[in-house]
């Protein structure tokens, strides 16, 4: 439950910016199958003053907590990120990651539960904030198929995605066309399965994420209501 938990509330909300970046609030509920209480999380992406963005994350399920926040900037189009902060309560034990992205020695310095991590730095590698907004843009760019370089913890992890094709997602916000994504694992190594549906109307916003671990335990978060460049989500009524 605590590897569902954390991987779903991270992919909780991903604005869209195949033309431009746009700041965004979105709210969800969360909901475990086998656990009768719902959860609820928050999530935003700000412009700050000194031409960085910032992505930030909080979230919380019956005795868990979740915060993660990132920086980063752009460049030609390129995404840079700069500081990355994460840290779970509840669950089990408890986690602190921090990672700060040095381009001009190119190195990524931090530490993962105590421990101190140190990476190569090239452009292109992300944390786990940030990977979320390039497949946001992808998506939107009408891409079929991605993959991405992910800073994991004390390790670089490759994540693949494709998209299944498009489906019609019902919310609060009302009736909401979507972009359906399914993460990519090798079936040998994994049983876990990731669907994600964007908001092809609104910027691309996640709207709904369904997750299915190994032991056949279900994670659903769906869209309640969010702004997009400060204009309110809105589905269509019945």
């Amino acid at each position: 439950m605590r590897r569902a938990l954390t991987f779903a509330l991270a992919l909780l909300c991903l604005p869209a910016f195949a033309v431009e970046l746009k700041p965004f609030s979105a709210s969800y509920t969360a909901d475990w199958k086998q656990v009768p209480v719902s959860g609820s999380a928050e999530r935003g992406l700000q412009a700050l003053d000194d031409g960085r963005w910032q992505l930030s994350f909080e979230a919380s399920m019956l005795v868990a907590s979740l915060s993660e926040t990132s920086t980063f900037r752009v460049d030609n189009g390129a995404f840079l990120p700069q500081t990355y902060r994460f840290e779970r309560s509840g669950l089990g034990k408890g986690k602190v990651v921090e990672q700060d992205f040095d381009w001009s020695s190119k190195q990524v310095l931090g530490s993962d539960r105590g421990e101190p991590v140190r990476f190569a730095l090239n452009r292109g590698l992300q944390d786990k904030s940030t990977y979320q907004l390039v497949l946001q843009q992808d998506v939107a760019a009408g891409k079929k198929s991605m993959s991405y370089q992910v800073v994991d913890g004390d390790e670089i992890e490759t994540y693949d995605f494709r998209v299944l094709g498009e489906e019609t997602v019902r919310t609060r916000a009302g009736l909401i066309d979507a972009i359906k994504v399914e993460r990519v694992r090798d079936p040998t190594q994994s049983k876990r399965k990731t669907i994600l549906w964007f908001a092809k109307d609104w910027s691309y916003l996640l709207v709904r994420l369904h997750q299915v671990e190994k032991d056949g335990k279900e994670y659903q978060i769906m869209l309640e209501d969010g702004t997009v460049d400060g204009k309110p989500v809105e589905g269509r009524r019945d």
